[in-house]
């Protein structure tokens, strides 16, 4: 939680959310997927400062509860001096204790922000789902909430001006804006029109500009100008010296396997999942995990 300090900015967890979003897809499956495709509402979650803090705080909870489909799980919250935004206690169940940070009893507008990424512990916990090492771990929770539908209030929850800041969660701003932006792709949702932060609308504008790069890039028929000639350049040399190239930095991979046909290897735009697919002009592939129909040119 940043408390008044410098918020960090840009994409530097990107390869780490996108193994998460292809982690999800993985252990939850398309279908799964798809019934998150509505959003935690804000009258849900809404929370007054007149409202009795533990019984709004577990009312909150609940509703995280209902929706990470988490029906047999009950959650008791409370409040202590702490250096995080929040704790939760991993155990058998169905009983999760989770502690919030004191700074939410003046900040209750935030509680849902908070719950969301703690009760997502839970989720992920019951499925076994965990990446090594608690930064990537904390990211995959993070994103994991924001894909499925309640990591808006992480991002609204960020503030920032001259003279203060605040921001939930292990995700930049911008890398929040940019899930949301791939589950706005997906479900055709507009989560934006929930923000009572400014900071938030601009991250996420700048999450969604990050997103449609994915959407652009070679092979994909989308792809500028540019990419598309750096790409053909690629795999004249990959024809000609049998090489796998391209040097780093581009997502698209050449193979070839024996007297099998030259093959381009490239990421999914939705998922992740790399796809791979004969070297031969235009080519209709259909990413098997999260089910998208991809126009390419090879």
């Amino acid at each position: 939680m940043a408390n008044g300090g410098p918020v960090e900015h840009g994409y530097p967890h990107l390869d780490t959310v996108r193994a998460a979003i292809t982690a999800l897809y993985k252990r939850l499956s398309y279908d799964t997927i798809h019934t998150f495709a509505t959003s935690v509402a804000p009258a849900d979650v809404a929370f007054g400062d007149t409202d009795d803090l533990h019984l709004g705080a577990q009312r909150v909870a609940r509703e995280m509860v209902r929706h990470y489909h988490l029906p047999d799980a009950r959650l008791i919250v409370g409040f202590r001096e702490m250096e995080h935004a929040a704790n939760v206690e991993l155990a058998a169940g169905p009983e999760y204790f989770v502690e919030l940070n004191d700074r939410f009893r003046t900040h209750r507008r935030d509680i849902g922000a908070a719950l969301a990424h703690e009760v997502m512990h839970v989720y992920l916990h019951r499925l076994d789902l965990s990446f090594p090492g608690t930064r990537d771990n904390e990211i995959l929770t993070d994103t994991a909430a924001t894909y499925l539908g309640a990591g808006w209030l992480l991002l609204d929850a960020y503030r920032e001006d001259a003279a203060s800041s605040q921001k939930l969660g292990y995700l930049t701003p911008e890398e929040f804006g940019y899930v949301l932006a791939k589950r706005a792709l997906v479900f055709g949702e507009d989560p934006s029109i929930w923000f009572t932060s400014p900071q938030a609308y601009t991250a996420y504008t700048k999450g969604m500009a990050q997103a449609r790069r994915d959407e652009q890039q070679p092979p994909l028929t989308a792809a500028g100008w540019a990419g598309r000639r750096r790409y053909a350049k690629d795999r004249r040399y990959a024809q000609d010296h049998h090489a796998p190239g391209p040097g780093p930095g581009m997502p698209y991979t050449f193979t070839r396997g024996g007297r099998d046909p030259l093959r381009v290897s490239f990421p999914c735009p939705t998922c992740h999942q790399r796809i791979r697919v004969p070297v031969r002009g235009r080519v209709r592939a259909r990413c098997a995990l999260c089910r998208t129909v991809l126009e390419c040119d090879t």
